[in-house]
């Protein structure tokens, strides 16, 4: 939307309404022959998390098997994702037909790379409006800055935007930009072509008065009606700092739908698609398969949390979009077909519908994904779009600031019986050395959460030196700029604090500082010997006081830590990713530490 190349503002306040595909054409159609049933196509995908550049994580299972160096059965992958990449699938797969429907399940934006994070997300936001996205439920990372910035995001510098809204809309800068760090790139943001939505978010206290729109309703050029629902998973809040969810509630998912489905129909509808930030796992059998996870399968499908919604729809519902799980599945519960695209724009799942003519009911769907391979053409626009920010994100991101002697991986990518990974013991001993000095803070132990861990550091090396980490490597792995935290916290809050994992199930990260063990067959909330609990090799006194570095995402109660709440004298530090850069500074080449910190017992 900022050059002149890909200019859309003459439409931006109707495409609220109508969004307009950058394929879609825009002459008179003929008027279609009479048929018995229409077929319609909807493009979904989800999780892109701004995951503009192709090298983020860039590849995707494609096949089962192969034998790795080590002689392993590991599964077949390929290149996959890219913005310019991706929006010539889109393309490909035929989204230029004006009986196609590009629509997502949610975080689009949040914890993204530098490219699209820097400036606030705003380049996938402009890049989703060119690739021609129509339709979006809302995603937990959706609130990451807060229900003002997801207003931005959809509005930009409409002040006059029609939203009913609420007490906390506040039309923002005439110019659309960030109201802290303003227009970075020199040009005014114009929000979204394409239409959020967020039937379970309302505002507390006001009922039903949901934040966004709960629904779209488009009309075939067949004259079917289909209504889009968007909406997030209910215990949102549990996820999201809770500033950035205050004054908001999250409502049952399947009873918000049922709501709509009388509404629905007595406005003609009858096909109706569920876009759902919720999602699951297949199971496929280890280890003769090497981990490879068949894209269009549901194998020993998991996700209790999806299958209670998808469970209790009303039988009106007919297709789910799910998605926050960055699986690929294509399932079908009850009749119902579900699916989802793994994440960061390297699958996009054709839905084919067909819809019966004269009742306007849904025949049959049926769904495939497709890999967003790197060997098509680059698209020329999407391509335009990425070199202007890239003007201003490059000579930040190839800043090099340390090195490393192995990979650095996140819990999921380095499963370990205790709970630990490598990246997490750095990111936490980063941030307790940021605090320890006194005038900082004091601190003598710190917490890090996993899911704030956005990335690994791959050491891809074959002649055994030091790896380079660039700055851009690390805003990858903490893209929040949360701020650290210290606080005071008894030694009877921190043995409340480890069990608390066990209720949450989410194991912290911690600082070489602490050590503790854990019994895996002990009950929930007496899982921690309080006697193995150490700070520097001491015992810790449950009377006694510590000062506890955590990130802001924590100190508010973030993933359902409310402990972290109940400590006290709180001292605000700088950005968690600053003081990782400094860390790499002062002790490259960072090798993997040993996971020694947590001790699991049977």
């Amino acid at each position: 939307m900022r050059k002149a190349a890909f200019v859309l503002t003459a439409f931006a306040v109707a495409a609220i309404v109508a969004p307009t595909s950058f394929a879609r054409t825009t002459v008179a159609q003929e008027e279609p022959a009479a048929a018995a049933v229409e077929q319609v196509k909807l493009l979904a995908f989800n999780d892109f998390h701004g995951h503009l550049e192709a090298n983020t994580p860039g590849s995707i299972q494609t096949g089962c098997c192969t034998t790795n160096s080590s002689g392993q059965t590991v599964a077949i992958t390929v290149p996959a994702g890219g913005a310019e990449y991706f929006a010539t699938h889109l393309k490909n797969l035929g989204s230029e037909n004006p009986n196609t429907y590009v629509v997502s399940a949610g975080d689009l934006i949040g914890g993204s790379p530098l490219l699209s994070g820097l400036f606030h997300d705003e380049p996938t936001i402009e890049f989703m409006n060119y690739a021609g996205l129509d339709t979006i439920g809302v995603g937990n990372h959706e609130f990451d800055e807060g229900v003002q910035e997801l207003y931005r995001m959809q509005f930009g510098n409409r002040r006059n935007s029609g939203l009913l809204g609420g007490p906390q809309y506040k039309p923002g800068r005439l110019d659309g930009c960030h109201p802290v760090d303003g227009c970075q790139d020199g040009t005014p943001f114009f929000g979204s072509t394409f239409q959020y939505l967020a039937a379970n978010v309302v505002f507390e206290g006001r009922g039903r008065n949901a934040i966004l729109p709960e629904y779209r309703i488009v009309t075939t050029p067949g004259g079917e009606r289909i209504a889009f629902i968007g909406e997030t998973f209910e215990d949102t809040p549990l996820v999201v700092t809770p500033a950035g969810v205050a004054g908001l509630d999250f409502l049952d998912e399947a009873d918000t739908v049922n709501a709509l489905v009388p509404i629905l129909k007595s406005r003609g509808v009858e096909t109706m698609i569920l876009l759902l930030h919720q999602g699951g796992f297949q199971n496929p059998p280890p280890p003769a398969q090497g981990g490879f996870v068949n894209r269009n399968a549901c194998q020993n499908f998991s996700g209790p949390e999806l299958l209670d919604v998808v469970n209790r729809l009303s039988p009106e519902v007919d297709v789910v979009v799910s998605a926050h799980t960055h699986q690929p599945y294509i399932c079908t519960f009850n009749g119902r077909l579900v699916t989802s695209a793994s994440s960061f724009g390297r699958l996009i799942t054709s839905i084919d519908l067909s819809i019966d003519a004269a009742t306007g009911e849904m025949v049959s769907a049926t769904a495939t994904n497709n890999i967003v391979t790197q060997t098509v053409a680059k698209d020329a626009g999407a391509t335009e779009i990425l070199a202007h920010y890239k003007t201003f994100a490059d000579p930040i991101a190839n800043q090099v600031v340390g090195s490393i002697t192995g990979s650095l991986l996140r819990t999921d990518e380095a499963p370990s019986p205790n709970g630990e990974s490598p990246m997490g013991d750095v990111i936490a001993d980063a941030q307790l050395e940021a605090t320890k000095p006194t005038d900082f803070g004091g601190s003598v132990v710190a917490f890090m959460n996993p899911g704030g861990i956005r990335g690994p550091l791959r050491y891809t090396r074959t002649d055994g030196q030091p790896q380079e980490v660039t700055y851009g490597n690390l805003f990858t792995v903490q893209p929040f700029s949360n701020t650290l935290v210290v606080k005071t916290c008894t030694g009877a809050q921190i043995e409340a604090l480890l069990e608390q994992q066990y209720s949450v199930n989410r194991t912290l990260q911690i600082s070489d500082s602490l050590r503790y063990s854990f019994s895996a067959s002990a009950p929930v909330g007496s899982k921690v010997d309080a006697a193995t609990i150490k700070i520097d090799g001491v015992t810790v006194n449950p009377a006694a006081s510590y000062r506890v570095t955590m990130n802001s995402f924590l100190a508010d109660g973030g993933d359902g830590f409310t402990v972290f709440r109940q400590c006290t004298d709180q001292l605000g530090g700088e950005i968690d990713l600053d003081a990782l850069v400094r860390y790499f500074q002062n002790h490259s080449p960072v090798s993997p530490p040993p996971a020694n910190r947590i001790t699991r017992l049977p």
